[in-house]
């Protein structure tokens, strides 16, 4: 299998060397680095990634301007924005600029290889964190309550991932084992047709599954 060729765009070294290495021992190949707006744009030009890991606090040209420019190119990379806030105007203005995904930097480096592995299969992934963002801005009024594939188990555990909860905070609040959730996670994924879990969210909010 070929490996992922990704840019990473980052301001903060010690954050840039942490992800690189984190993204390197998961496969991923780490082809070009950059520290600020200005000069990433050529550098991702020059590289030409598969996928770009953007930081939205950059100096000189922000993150959002940045995945703008970029997504009006010709061969745009698929594109993942990192942030260390959640807050609404912030996802939806990466949205609407492009970005196929969208990390909060307090999620663990797997969310990032996450979504990296995601954006570059295709698909879109919104950290877990922003999945109640993204419910909001993007779901439609919710539809009368079809009968439902998913357990009691399930729904509640789908209905804290709307929420923004992590597996690690879902495992906590409802007393499983960490590896329980994931598999409670998979399984919800498989039966909704679901991409990723705001995917699942969005389709349980939709279909009436939760409220």
């Amino acid at each position: 299998m070929t490996a992922i060729r990704l840019v990473l765009v980052e301001d903060h070294a010690l954050v840039r060397a942490g992800l690189r290495t984190a993204l390197q021992a998961a496969g991923i190949e780490v082809v070009a680095e950059a520290a600020d707006g200005v000069t990433a744009f050529a550098v991702i030009a020059d590289a030409r990634p598969d996928v770009a890991v953007l930081d939205i606090g950059l100096p000189g040209r922000s993150g959002i301007d940045l995945t703008r420019d970029l997504k009006l190119a010709p061969d745009p990379p698929r594109i993942v924005v990192l942030t260390m806030y959640d807050r609404d105007e912030d996802v939806l203005a990466a949205l609407a600029a492009g970005a196929d995904g969208y990390c909060v930097k307090a999620s663990d480096p797997e969310t990032v290889i996450d979504a990296v592995r995601t954006v570059a299969a295709g698909g879109a992934y919104f950290d877990p964190r922003i999945a109640h963002v993204v419910l909001r801005a993007f779901s439609d009024s919710p539809a009368p309550p079809l009968p439902s594939p998913l357990s009691a188990r399930e729904t509640e555990i789908v209905r804290l991932i709307a929420e923004g909860s992590g597996n690690a905070e879902i495992a906590e609040s409802v007393h499983l084992a960490l590896g329980t959730v994931k598999a409670h996670v998979a399984d919800i994924l498989a039966k909704l047709s679901a991409s990723d879990r705001a995917h699942a969210a969005v389709i349980a909010y939709r279909r009436g599954y939760i409220r």
